[in-house]
This record gives C-alpha cells, structure tokens and sequence, in this order.
C-alpha cells in the first residue's frame, strides 16, 4: 500500500489515528455459544497479528471491547446499565434508526489518547444477516483494532473472499503491524504520522 493517510483522514480533513493502549477484554452479547467463540477467536487472530494482547479482565472496565447484537435498535435502551457507558444513550438509538444504519461502533479514550474501550452495536438486518459469522466476527475485528477513518474502507472493504472464504487483505494486514510497531505512537494528529507508518510498510528487496 502506497499512500497510507485515507485510512486514517476522517470525512472532514482530518487525521486521527489510535491504537489501543491495553489489553483487549473481549465480551459479546446477544448470540449463541457457537458465535461467540467464532468472534473471540476473529478478535484474538487479529490482536494477535498487531503483537498486541489480550487479557481476562480490564482493571477499570471488566471488559473493554463489548460487541452487541440486537434485531432492532429499540432493544439496546432496554440493555442494564448501558446508558452508563454510551452517554446519550437514546438519541443515537434515534440516529440509528433514522438512518436505517446495521452496524455502529464507539471508542474511548485514555489521557494519552489511546484506545481504552470500544462498543460495538449490530443490528442483524437482512444484509447482515446475510453474512457468515466468521466473515462478520473478521471485519469487526478488524475495524476495531485501531482508530480507522469513517471513510477508510468506503471503496474497498477490509476483507476479501478467496476460495469462499473471508480473509484479510495484505495490505491492511500490514498497516496493522506496523501501526503496533512498539516505537510507533498511540495517537497521532498529523499526517506526517503516515510517513513513519509507511516507511514500516517498504520490505527490502
């Protein structure tokens, strides 16, 4: 991948790139046995591949990454104690709905900047629905190791399929080392942050 800085120039100019700073405490909520263990095990191939970790429990949070299936965004007030963790809990429920949205994710963030929780909501729409577990515990895993642009991946998805089956395209792959490459910052706001993401991206010939 040549030019690094769309990944992470958001809709509106500008750049803002973040790692977590952490171990990520996966919990998945709303599905069955079978799927949660597909998600941990997405989360933790992905986790993995950044030489990150993972862990058993958040020391302030329990769980930090918390993903949440629903059929209609409706339900997600109804969940306990969740309008503790998502401020303006309704009005994004009314966001969702009005734009008809299947997926939305939070983050937040530590002091430094870095990523200490991200929230994960799922509404299983005919599309979403239409798509294997695996596929759709990959890509959110994916879009939750780090800080992307809300426009990142709007002409080419993450993932691609070969042989019917969803894997990680190289590229993005790399990105993700590199951006957990231990000498790399946890935050960026200037793009000049690109050059040093890609200039971990160049192998030599």
């Amino acid at each position: 991948m040549k030019d690094v800085a769309p990944l992470f120039t958001r809709a509106d100019g500008k750049y803002v790139f973040a790692r977590w700073g952490r171990p990520i405490v996966p919990v998945v909520f709303g599905v069955d046995d079978a799927t949660l263990a597909v998600f941990k095990g997405a989360i933790e191939a992905v986790v993995t591949l950044a030489n990150h970790q993972m862990a058993e429990t958040d020391p302030e949070l329990g769980a930090n990454l918390m993903v949440f299936f629903c059929i209609d965004w409706d339900e997600l007030p109804a969940v306990p104690n969740l309008d503790r963790l998502v401020p303006d809990l309704l009005p994004l429920v009314g966001r969702l709905k009005s734009a008809d949205a299947n997926q939305y994710r939070i983050f937040r963030f530590d002091e430094g900047g870095a990523i200490r929780a991200a929230f994960v909501f799922l509404r299983m729409d005919e599309h979403l629905s239409a798509v294997g577990a695996d596929t759709l515990a990959l890509s959110q895993a994916v879009q939750t190791i780090l800080l992307w642009s809300d426009t990142a991946f709007d002409e080419m998805p993450p993932l691609a399929m070969i042989d019917g089956k969803a894997v990680l395209r190289p590229e993005i792959a790399d990105v993700i080392r590199a951006a957990y490459d231990p000498v790399m910052p946890a935050m960026a706001q200037d793009a000049s942050h690109t050059l040093r993401l890609e200039a971990r991206l160049t192998k030599p010939s």
